[in-house]
C-alpha cells in the first residue's frame, strides 16, 4: 500500500467526523442560511479544528457566497478543500538538511511518541543516504536511552547515550562532538518529556541550547515539538506551553490514524503559526512522512 492510501485509511475516523458529516449536511439542504452555518460550525469544532480557525473558515465561506463563488451548499466542499490547502501551506514546510551536521532538537511530553518519532526520522534520512547520529538526552525516563538504541540498531545509526540520571547537557555535548567527528549530516537529540515545572524545563532547554551553540553557533537548526493527534485541542495547549520555553520551529503530529480529531492539524497551523512538518499514521516504520498539505486535504476529503 502506498503512503497516500495509508494516509487516507489513517484519516478514516477524522473523515467520518468531518467531511462525511459536511456531505450529509450539504445533501440535506441547498440553502446557505443560518441553520446551515450553525451546523457547519458544530462539525468543525467537533473535529477539533479550533474555535478561531472555525470562525475564519466560516467567514471565508460566507465571503465566497457573497462574491458568487459559492452559489449553493453543493459548492461548499470544493471551496473548503481549496481554502484548507492554502491555509496549511507554509514556505518553510520542508525539513532541509543543509549545515553539516544539521542539529534537530526534539521536545514533547511523555507518551506522545517522541523517541519513536526520532527512530522513524533516523530511518527516513538513512534511506536517503544521510549519515545520522542520535543523542539520548532524555536521561530522566527509565529505559529511554535503551529504546533509542533499539531504533538506532534498526536504522543502522550511532546512538550517543549516558547512564540513567546523567546530565542531559553532557549527553548533548558528546552527541554534538560525535556528529562532528563522524561527519554526520544530521544529529537528532531526544529530550526529557517530563520535568517538575516550567522553570525546570526552561532551565534544562536553555542549558542544552548553550551547549549546542558553543560548538555550532547556528544550531539547533530545528526544534520539533511532537504532539499526539488523539488529544485534539489539548495538543494545542501543550504546544502553547512548549512555545513559551522552547524555540519551536515545527510540529510532528503522531497517531493521526487513531483519532477523529485530525482537524487539529489545521488548528496548529492557524492558531499557533506553527507548520506541521511530519505526520505519523500508523505503527510501521514507514507510516511516517513529511507533511504535504495537498495530499493531506485530498485524503481528508477522500
Amino acid at each position: 500500500m502506498g503512503f497516500f492510501e495509508t494516509l487516507k485509511n489513517g484519516l478514516a475516523r477524522t473523515r467520518d467526523n468531518f467531511t462525511h458529516r459536511i456531505s450529509s449536511l450539504i445533501s440535506s439542504t441547498s440553502f446557505l442560511d443560518d441553520d446551515f452555518f450553525e451546523e457547519l460550525e458544530m462539525i468543525l469544532i467537533s473535529a477539533d479544528v479550533g474555535p478561531r480557525t472555525t470562525v475564519k473558515i466560516l467567514d471565508a465561506v460566507r465571503q465566497g457566497a457573497k462574491a458568487g463563488r459559492i452559489k449553493s451548499t453543493a459548492d461548499v466542499m470544493p471551496f473548503m478543500k481549496n481554502y484548507l490547502v492554502e491555509m496549511l501551506k507554509d514556505e518553510g514546510q520542508r525539513t532541509r538538511i543543509g549545515h553539516k551536521p544539521t542539529v534537530i532538537l526534539v521536545v514533547g511530553v511523555n507518551g506522545v511518541g517522541k523517541t519513536t518519532t526520532i527512530g522513524k526520522l533516523a530511518n527516513y534520512y538513512t534511506l536517503f543516504k544521510y549519515k545520522v547520529v542520535l543523542a539520548a538526552a532524555d536521561t530522566f525516563r527509565a529505559a529511554a536511552a535503551d529504546q533509542l538504541k533499539i531504533w538506532g540498531q534498526r536504522s543502522g545509526v550511532d546512538v550517543v547515550a549516558h547512564g540513567e540520571g546523567a546530565d542531559p547537557a553532557a549527553v548533548v555535548y558528546d552527541g554534538v562532538q560525535a556528529a562532528i567527528a563522524r561527519k554526520a549530516d544530521v544529529l537528532f537529540i531526544d529530550t526529557a518529556g517530563r520535568l517538575h515545572n516550567k522553570s525546570n524545563l526552561m532551565n534544562e532547554l536553555e542549558k542544552i541550547y548553550r551547549v549546542i551553540k558553543k560548538e555550532i553557533p547556528e544550531g539547533p537548526h530545528e526544534t520539533f515539538l511532537v504532539l499526539d493527534a488523539t488529544t485534539g485541542q489539548n495538543a494545542v495547549l501543550q504546544a502553547k506551553a512548549f512555545m513559551e520555553t522552547a524555540k519551536v520551529t515545527g510540529v510532528v503530529l503522531t497517531k493521526l490514524d487513531g483519532t477523529a480529531k485530525g482537524g487539529v492539524v489545521i488548528a496548529i497551523k492557524e492558531e499557533l503559526g506553527l507548520p506541521v512538518k511530519w505526520i505519523g499514521v500508523g505503527e510501521g516504520i514507514m507510516d511516517f512522512r513529511p507533511f504535504e498539505p495537498e495530499k493531506f486535504v485530498e485524503a481528508l476529503f477522500g
